[in-house]
C-alpha cells in the first residue's frame, strides 16, 4: 500500500467517524422532546410532593408515567427511521442510567434513608455523567455545559442548605432539561427546515 492509499484510507475513516458523530448528534436532538418531558416530569413530582395527596406515591408515580410514555412515543418514534449503531449505544448509555437512578431512589425511599441532599447529589452526578458521556461522544458543546450545570447541583447539594439544595436542582432541571431540549428540537427543526428547502 502506498502512502496516497494509507492517506486517503486514512482521510475515509475520518470522515466516517465524523459522520457517525454528526448522525448521533441529529438522533439526539430528534429525541430532544425526552429532555422537555422528563424536566416537566420532575416539576409535577416537586409540586405533588410539596402540595398533593398522597406525597410518597408523587415520585414513583411520576416517574413511571414518565417513562412509559417515554417508552411509547420512542417507539412511534424509531419505526420512523433507521437505528444507527451510535443511536442504540447513546440509548443505552441513557437508560442504563435511568435504571440506576430508579433503583437506587426507590431503595432510599422505601428504607426511609431519603434526604434531599442526598437525592439532589445523586440525580445531579447521574445526569452529569451521562450528559457529559453522550457530550464527548458527539462533540456537542452545549450537552457538555448541561453535565457541568447537574454536577454544579450535586455539589450544592452537599455543601448546601436544604433550600439552596432545592434551588440548585430547580435551576439545573430548567436548563438542563427543559431548555435544552427546547434547543435540542429547534436544532432538529432548523436541519429538517434546511433540508425541506434544499430538497
Amino acid at each position: 500500500m502506498t502512502v496516497s492509499n494509507e492517506e486517503l484510507e486514512l482521510k475515509d475513516r475520518l470522515s466516517l467517524i465524523e459522520t457517525m458523530i454528526a448522525e448521533g448528534r441529529r438522533s439526539t436532538e430528534t429525541y430532544g422532546w425526552t429532555f422537555v418531558l422528563w424536566g416537566v416530569a420532575y416539576y409535577v413530582a416537586i409540586a405533588w410532593t410539596a402540595w398533593g395527596l398522597y406525597r410518597s406515591l408523587a415520585w414513583p408515580v411520576t416517574m413511571v408515567a414518565a417513562s412509559a410514555l417515554t417508552g411509547v412515543f420512542a417507539s412511534r418514534q424509531k419505526h420512523s427511521r433507521p437505528e444507527t449503531t451510535l443511536g442504540r449505544a447513546m440509548s443505552s448509555i441513557w437508560t442504563a442510567m435511568g435504571i440506576s437512578m430508579f433503583i437506587v431512589l426507590m431503595c432510599l425511599a422505601i428504607s426511609g434513608r431519603y434526604d434531599l441532599h442526598i437525592f439532589v447529589a445523586i440525580i445531579g452526578a447521574m445526569l452529569g455523567m451521562v450528559n457529559a458521556t453522550s457530550s464527548l461522544i458527539l462533540k456537542w458543546k452545549m450537552q457538555f455545559a448541561c453535565a457541568v450545570v447537574w454536577w454544579a447541583a450535586a455539589v450544592v447539594a452537599c455543601f448546601a442548605s436544604e433550600a439552596k439544595t432545592g434551588i440548585a436542582f430547580l435551576a439545573a432541571i430548567f436548563f438542563c432539561q427543559i431548555v435544552f431540549g427546547i434547543y435540542a428540537m429547534m436544532c432538529e427543526s432548523r436541519r429538517r427546515n434546511l433540508g425541506a428547502t434544499h430538497a
